[in-house]
């Protein structure tokens, strides 16, 4: 089902109708399945690309941010330094599309797009930009379970990282993430989940605080 849906995106961004798509479609999987993830795994590519499916009349160009979605962490190591994760998925971007025969600037959009999910700071007219950071960050908003679950998810990525430093590194990333003037820039997605993922965000926060020197 996913294949198809990829195939289907790369189809509609100018790729030919090949078995290279299905090859290239199963090869992303593949990433997305690594042992090494525990959220960013195929579950949460799909939940991306859900959203994007869900609002892509918000997008100038929907094709791209599907694109975007599926590449977005397809290099994903817990070890890397900072936004390398989101620079080695944009160049992976840049040779796999290129290598389908999709058009230059359809590339370099989607190279774009996948560099936004680093620090999710998205400019007030950029609507495919926010169409995928909204979808990449929607779990924030997940009722309090759903979200606990996915902070140990996170967790268990960075099981090499001991519990003192791993406190300061992520109470570091949720306090970057509230000082974002928005969490989410589309106006449908910002009623619905800038509050809940505040609260949730915010609860986090503070139980990292109260559980020691962060």
């Amino acid at each position: 089902m996913l294949v198809r849906r990829w195939r289907a995106t790369a189809h509609a961004a100018g790729a030919p109708d090949a078995d290279a798509l299905t090859r290239a479609g199963a090869d992303l999987l593949t990433r997305w399945r690594e042992p090494q993830r525990h959220y960013h795994t195929v579950a949460h590519l799909t939940a991306v690309l859900d959203v994007v499916d869900a609002y892509a009349g918000h997008a100038d160009r929907p094709d791209l941010v599907r694109l975007a979605a599926w590449c977005h962490d397809a290099v994903y190591d817990p070890r890397a330094a900072g936004d390398a994760n989101e620079r080695d998925s944009a160049a992976l971007a840049d040779r796999l599309l290129t290598g389908l025969g999709i058009p230059a600037g359809a590339v370099a959009e989607v190279h774009r797009l996948v560099l936004l999910t680093a620090g999710h700071a998205v400019a007030a007219d950029d609507r495919d930009g926010a169409l995928l950071c909204d979808a990449d960050l929607a779990i924030l908003a997940a009722d309090p379970h759903r979200y606990d679950d996915y902070a140990a998810r996170v967790r268990r990525e960075y099981a090499h990282v001991p519990e003192p430093a791993f406190r300061a590194g992520r109470a570091r990333v949720l306090a970057g993430l509230l000082a974002l003037p928005a969490l989410f820039r589309l106006p449908d997605l910002a009623r619905q989940w800038e509050v809940p993922a505040r609260a949730n965000l915010t609860r986090e926060l503070a139980a990292l605080r109260s559980a020691g020197p962060a």
